[in-house]
């Protein structure tokens, strides 16, 4: 037999923690000594109490670990158990770490409110371009929900342009539509040069010339894309001009780092004469 302060230095939890255990019915002693109350545990022991810490660890109470081991589950079946108890908390710490990206980009925003030059915007013709293209929906149109849409889709979309033989002819150009209820329809593209043709596993089109855009250039991740976008936003309300729409985005560099990324964002403008329009 192991004494209660041996046993839990070998499971490596508290010997507050055994006591509370046995008090809840959940792991009791091989033996108590009845003159002293001295509890003493088998080695064997060990095993449900792995199997107690690694379903508490990932989230169960200690009500639903009492049935899960009660119900004497398999080794094999709790492996499933804790395989999938362990997706959905790495699930739930992805999302939790990008929410927490999206706070720091807002406090980044707040904090540099006013000190990005509005000299950086230049107002200028986009020429019409034929790209190639594949979409996807996004829940809105923040960073967190746009993020996770278009970097996939510019990966498959690179994949069978490949597959069939076609070289892009320069930087990725992303936009944007309204989808159902409140959702973006996310378009990500690459120039061609290339027909439609019967078989082709992605969309041709043919983005129209936009008149006049006012450009900014983001440098790095577009998950902090905020900063910029209402820079542009201050510069169209400053200079009487009102937005025609989703900017598009040219990916002028990226590669492995997304802190080194370079972005024009393109925002296509409605003129002063035209807010005495209804």
């Amino acid at each position: 037999m192991i004494g209660i302060g041996d046993f839990a230095r070998h499971g490596r939890v508290s010997v507050r923690m055994l006591r509370h255990y046995d008090a809840v019915g959940l792991l009791r002693p091989a033996q108590v000594d009845r003159l002293t109350g001295y509890r003493s545990y088998a080695a064997a022991q060990l095993a449900r109490l792995n199997r107690i810490v690694a379903l508490k660890e990932l989230g169960f109470t200690l009500a639903q670990v009492q049935e899960i081991l009660d119900e004497k589950v398999g080794i094999a079946e709790l492996r499933g158990m804790l395989r999938l108890r362990q997706a959905e908390l790495q699930s739930q710490v992805a999302n939790d770490t990008a929410r927490l990206a999206q706070v720091r980009a807002r406090l980044d925003t707040i904090e540099r409110e006013g000190a990005m030059g509005i000299d950086e915007i230049v107002v200028k013709p986009i020429p019409a371009v034929r790209v190639a293209e594949l979409r996807g929906v996004a829940a809105s149109f923040e960073p967190q929900s746009i993020g996770p849409v278009i970097g996939p889709l510019y990966d498959e979309l690179c994949r069978r342009l490949d597959a069939a033989g076609i070289v892009p002819t320069g930087p990725g150009i992303a936009y944007y539509t309204d989808g159902s209820d409140g959702s973006v329809v996310v378009h990500a593209g690459l120039p061609v040069t290339v027909e439609h043709s019967a078989g082709q596993e992605f969309s041709i089109v043919d983005l129209p010339e936009i008149e006049r855009a006012a450009t900014i250039v983001h440098r790095g991740n577009m998950d902090r894309v905020l900063i910029t976008m209402q820079t542009l936003a201050g510069w169209l309300e400053a200079n009487g001009f009102r937005s025609a729409g989703y900017n598009r985005e040219l990916y002028l560099a990226v590669g492995d780092n997304p802190d080194d990324w370079v972005t024009e964002l393109q925002e296509p403008l409605v003129g002063e004469e035209s807010r005495t329009e209804q």
